[in-house]
């Protein structure tokens, strides 16, 4: 049985120093549950996207990758209205996203995108995460 990844190979950061220049030239989104640290990559042709949760967030490891999981699906599902190649980093600093439900999780991304200008609202997906199908008109 094999999974589909969370993210891309391409699209994830590779090391913890790929990670310094976003910490260090990065612009912030300060949100509720999680904050947006991002910036431009020119040496690159798409997003990367990392997901950092501290022990601070919570002492069991279950718990932080539940909710590390969480975020990266919900990156997922908004990746093809992101525009631009940037370098995303989700700080993570409640627990409480590990018991928000999916949509939940996913409007937050999506907002912190929007207000970095990065994401097209207007390609939004549906809830369900599937194309809308509309149904052909009876040609009697």
């Amino acid at each position: 049985m094999s999974e589909r990844p969370m993210i891309d190979t391409q699209h994830r950061f590779r090391g913890h120093g790929s990670l310094r220049f976003v910490y260090q030239r990065g612009q912030t989104i300060r949100g509720q549950y999680c904050s947006l640290k991002y910036v431009a990559n020119r040496r690159r042709s798409t997003y990367r996207a990392a997901v950092v949760v501290s022990k601070k967030v919570s002492k069991s490891a279950v718990v932080r990758n539940r909710i590390r999981r969480r975020l990266y699906e919900a990156v997922r599902r908004a990746a093809p209205q992101i525009q631009g190649a940037y370098d995303l980093v989700f700080i993570v600093y409640s627990d409480q996203l590990a018991e928000l439900p999916a949509e939940g999780i996913e409007r937050a991304v999506v907002e912190k995108l929007e207000k970095a200008g990065i994401f097209a609202p207007d390609k939004r997906p549906n809830q369900s995460g599937r194309d809308i199908v509309e149904p052909k008109e009876n040609q009697s």
